[in-house]
C-alpha cells in the first residue's frame, strides 16, 4: 500500500522523510504559500500525489472552479472528485458530472462510496464503477458503520464507536470483496482511520492500493505514544488546523514506524 501521513503545515518538509507520497488538500493551496510551494517542489521532485477535495476538513466539497484550477495547475496522479457525506445521490451525480470533464492525461479521476446504510454503498459502488471511475476510495467515519461493526466487534468493545466503526469498514469491505462486489483486481483507497490497527485486518486484499491518514501525526504531536496493540481512542483534532508540540516529534517518529507494523505484506493480484 502506498502510505501517506498527512502533518500540520510546520511539518511538511519533514513528512518526506516518511511519507511514499504526497497527500494534497486543496483548500490549503489558496490560504497557505508555505503549503502551495511544498506542492510545487514535490511536483520538481516527481513525487506521486493524490489531491483530495477537502470534504473532511470543510463539511462539504471545495469550491468546484478552485478544485478545477488546482487540479489542472499541480496535475496530480490521482484527484478525488466531489463527494457528500453519507449522501449516495448526490455523490453519484457529482462523480458523473465530473468525469465528463478532460482530466490531465497523467491524472486519475477517483470517487468516493458515500451511503446512509450498507445496501446504499453497495449500489454507489457499483455505479461508480459502471460510471468508469478505475479507482474508489472508502472513508472512515460513517454512521452506518458502527451498526455493521457490532456484527463481529467482542463485547470488551461494543462501547466504543472508534473501534466499532473500524470494525465495520472492514466487515463492508471484506462482504463486499466476498460476494464479488469489490474484485481482486479493483483499485481500493481508504480514506483515514478511527484506530491504526484496522490496517492490519486487510490480509489479502491486493484492491487496497493506498491510504492516508493523520493518526499517527496527531497523536505523537499530541505526546500520545501508540501502544503495541495501537490505539482504542481518537483525538478530534483535523490536522489543517492543528498543530501540536514540536517536543513530541521523537513520538511522532514512533507512530509513524508503529504504524507501519500494522501494514500486511504486499500480496499479488
Amino acid at each position: 500500500m502506498k502510505v501517506s501521513h498527512e502533518v500540520p503545515i510546520p511539518y511538511l518538509e519533514k513528512s518526506r522523510i516518511f511519507n511514499t507520497y504526497d497527500y494534497c488538500l486543496p483548500h490549503l493551496l489558496d490560504s497557505s504559500n508555505e503549503y502551495f510551494n511544498y506542492f510545487l517542489e514535490s511536483k520538481k521532485l516527481k513525487r506521486y500525489i493524490i489531491m483530495d477535495n477537502s470534504l473532511h476538513e470543510l463539511g462539504k466539497p471545495y469550491d468546484s472552479e478552485r478544485l478545477w484550477y488546482w487540479m489542472n495547475a499541480l496535475k496530480p496522479n490521482e484527484f478525488i472528485v466531489p463527494d457528500y457525506w453519507q449522501d449516495k445521490t448526490a455523490t453519484l451525480v457529482a462523480a458523473k458530472s465530473w468525469l465528463q470533464k478532460d482530466f490531465p492525461k497523467k491524472t486519475t479521476p477517483m470517487a468516493v462510496v458515500q451511503a446512509s446504510n450498507k445496501s446504499e454503498a453497495r449500489e454507489c459502488y457499483t455505479i461508480l464503477k459502471m460510471q468508469g471511475y478505475k479507482k474508489i476510495a472508502f472513508s472512515y467515519g460513517a454512521d452506518w458503520y458502527y451498526e455493521e461493526g457490532l456484527k463481529t466487534v467482542d463485547n470488551e468493545h461494543d462501547d466504543n464507536k472508534f473501534v466499532v466503526k473500524a470494525h465495520g469498514r472492514y466487515n463492508v469491505i471484506k462482504d463486499f470483496y466476498e460476494r464479488g462486489i469489490i474484485e481482486r483486481s479493483d483499485r481500493i483507497h481508504l480514506l483515514g482511520c478511527n484506530i491504526p490497527q484496522e490496517f492490519s485486518w486487510y490480509k489479502d486484499m491486493p484492491f487496497i492500493e493506498s491510504i492516508d491518514t493523520s493518526n499517527p501525526i496527531i497523536h505523537g504531536l499530541a505526546g500520545i505514544k501508540y501502544e503495541e496493540y495501537g490505539l482504542l481512542d481518537k483525538l478530534p483534532h483535523k490536522v489543517d488546523k492543528f498543530e501540536g508540540d514540536s517536543d513530541n516529534w521523537e513520538i511522532v517518529l514512533y507512530n509513524v514506524d508503529k504504524f507501519k507494523e500494522f501494514i500486511p505484506k504486499k500480496v499479488k493480484k
